[in-house]
C-alpha cells in the first residue's frame, strides 16, 4: 500500500528546519537523559565515593543492556523510516510491531539473568572494598532487575523519530526527569520520617522514572488522532522471520557495536579499579559528565539518522549529503563549547561531584584530557546516525569495534608509564579522535561520484 504520510514527513521543506524541528526535542529529550545521571551521580556523592563506584560499577550493566536494545531500536527506527521515505505505511507498521516485540523479550531475558548471575557479574570488578561491592549488587539488582522499561522506551523513542514525531519522547522525558529529581533526594538521604535507603533509593528512583516516560510514549499511541505505525500492534504473539531478519540486520551490527564498547569499557574500568575507588568513581562519574556532549550529539544522530533513512528511501541523495553537512557543523560547534568548559573550568564542575580533595584531583586530570576529544566524539557519533541511516551498520560497527578495542592495549601501554592513570585517560580521547576523523572521511567515501544511487538501484 502506498501512501503519503504528510505528518513526519522528512523528505520535503528547507533542510535546515526541517532537521532542527525534529533535532531539537530528541536533543532536548538526550539532554534531560544526561540530567538523569548527573542529579543521581551528586545526590549519591553525598554518600561517599565508596557508593558512588558501587552505582558506577552497577551502571555498566544497564549501559551493557543498551546494546541489546539498540537492536530493535535501530533496526526498527531506519526500516520504518525507509518505509515511510517509500511510502509503505503496511510495512513500517510490521516493522513497528516486530521491533516493540523484540525489546520487550529481550528485555526479560537480561533482567531474568542479571538476577541470577549479579555477583558473577559485580564479581568481574574486584572491588575490594565491601562498601562499594554491596552497593554495586544493591543497584544492579534493581536497576537491571526491571530493565524492561528501558527497553521499552529506548525502542519506542527510535520508532517515534522514525515518524517525524520527537516531541512525544521529549514530553515523556521531561515527566520522567522531574519524577526522577524529586525521588532522589527523598529515597537516597531520607530525609525526616523516611528511611534513608541510599543507592537502593536511586536505583527505585531511575526505574520508577523509566516507567512513567514508557507509560507516557504508550499512552500517547492510543491518544494520538494522527498517522501512526504503532497503533494497533500485538506484544504478544508470534513474529513474522520476514520482519525479524530485517530488523536484525540493521540492528544486531549496532547491538554488538554497543555491547563490545561496553565490554571494553568494562575491562579498562577493571584496569582502573587497581588505581583505588576513587580512580573507579572518577571514570564512572567522568562519563556522566561527558555525557553532555555525547547523549546531546547521539540525539543529534537519531534526528538525522531518520532524516536519512527516509531521504535514502525517497531516493533524495542530494538531500541526504545536504542534511550530513548542516548536522556536522552544528555539532561540531557543540563539541569545541563542551572542550572549553572542561579544560577551563574541571575544578568547579569537578567540586559539584566529590568531596575528598584527592578525588576532585583526579577528576580535574580526567576531565582536561577527555576535553580534547569532545568534538570528534559528537562528530562521530552524528556521523555513525547518517551511516546508519542509509543501512550501513555493518560499515559502521567494523569501524567502531577496530578503534576502540585499540583503547586496551594503548591503556595498558600509557598507563604502565610515568603517566599512570592519567595515560588510560589518554587512551580514550586519542582513540576518539582517531574515529571522528575516520568515520567523517568513511561518509564522504560512501556519498561520493553517485556510489549512493548505485547501491539504491541494486536494491530495486
Amino acid at each position: 500500500m502506498r501512501i503519503n504520510i504528510l505528518d513526519g514527513n522528512l523528505t520535503k521543506g528547507p533542510i535546515l528546519k526541517t532537521l532542527t524541528k525534529l533535532a531539537i526535542p530528541i536533543m532536548a529529550s538526550s539532554f534531560l537523559g544526561t540530567l538523569y545521571n548527573i542529579t543521581d551521580m551528586a545526590w549519591i556523592g553525598l554518600l561517599g565515593s565508596k557508593a558512588v563506584a558501587g552505582v558506577g560499577v552497577g551502571g555498566m550493566f544497564t549501559w551493557f543492556s543498551q546494546g541489546l536494545s539498540s537492536i530493535a531500536r535501530m533496526g526498527g527506527q531506519v526500516q520504518v523510516a525507509q518505509c515511510i521515505g517509500s511510502g509503505d505505511r503496511e510495512k513500517a507498521h510490521k516493522y513497528a510491531q516486530t521491533a516493540v516485540q523484540i525489546a520487550l523479550y529481550m528485555g526479560l531475558i537480561f533482567a531474568l539473568f542479571s538476577l541470577i548471575f549479579v555477583r558473577q557479574m559485580v564479581g568481574f570488578f574486584n572491588l575490594s572494598d565491601a562498601e562499594a561491592y554491596n552497593a554495586a549488587i544493591s543497584y544492579t539488582q534493581i536497576a537491571c532487575g526491571l530493565i524492561v522499561f528501558s527497553f521499552m522506551t529506548i525502542t519506542l523513542t527510535g520508532l517515534y523519530t522514525a515518524q517525524g514525531d520527537s516531541k512525544t519522547p521529549f514530553v515523556a522525558n521531561l515527566v520522567g526527569l522531574v519524577t526522577n529529581m524529586i525521588l532522589d533526594p527523598l529515597l537516597i538521604l531520607g530525609p525526616g520520617p523516611l528511611p534513608k535507603l541510599g543507592v537502593i533509593g536511586a536505583a527505585i528512583a531511575t526505574v520508577t522514572a523509566q516507567f512513567i516516560v514508557m507509560g507516557i510514549m504508550i499512552l500517547g499511541i492510543i491518544r494520538s488522532k494522527k498517522e501512526n505505525v504503532l497503533k494497533g500492534i500485538h506484544l504478544i504473539g508470534g513474529m513474522s522471520t520476514k520482519y525479524l531478519k530485517g530488523i536484525c540486520k540493521i540492528g544486531i551490527p549496532t547491538g554488538i557495536q554497543g555491547m563490545v564498547y561496553c565490554m571494553i569499557s568494562m575491562l579498562i574500568t577493571r584496569m582502573v579499579s587497581g588505581f583505588g575507588a576513587e580512580a573507579v568513581a572518577t571514570l564512572r562519574v567522568g562519563g556522566q559528565i561527558e555525557s553532555v556532549s555525547w547523549n546531546t550529539a547521539d540525539g543529534f544522530a537519531a534526528a538525522l539518522n531518520a532524516f536519512t533513512a527516509q531521504n535514502y528511501g525517497a531516493e533524495k541523495i542530494d538531500r541526504v549529503k545536504k542534511g550530513y553537512r548542516v548536522s556536522l557543523l552544528t555539532v561540531g560547534i557543540w563539541g569545541l563549547l563542551i572542550t572549553l568548559i572542561f579544560i577551563f573550568a574541571p575544578t568547579q564542575i569537578a567540586s559539584v561531584f566529590f568531596h575528598e580533595p584527592s578525588a576532585i584531583a583526579t577528576a580535574i586530570n580526567y576531565l582536561v584530557i577527555i576535553g580534547f576529544s569532545e568534538a570528534f566524539l559528537c562528530i562521530e557519533l552524528t556521523t555513525i546516525g547518517a551511516i546508519s541511516g542509509l543501512g550501513k551498520t555493518n560499515l559502521c560497527s567494523i569501524i567502531s569495534i577496530l578503534f576502540t578495542s585499540s583503547r586496551i592495549p594503548l591503556a595498558m601501554i600509557l598507563g604502565n608509564t610515568s603517566l599512570g592513570l592519567n595515560g588510560i585517560w589518554w587512551a580514550f580521547s586519542s582513540t576518539t579522535i582517531v574515529k571522528g576523523i575516520i568515520f567523517t572521511g568513511t561518509f564522504f567515501w560512501i556519498t561520493r561520484n553517485g556510489r549512493l544511487q548505485t547501491t539504491l538501484s541494486s536494491r530495486q
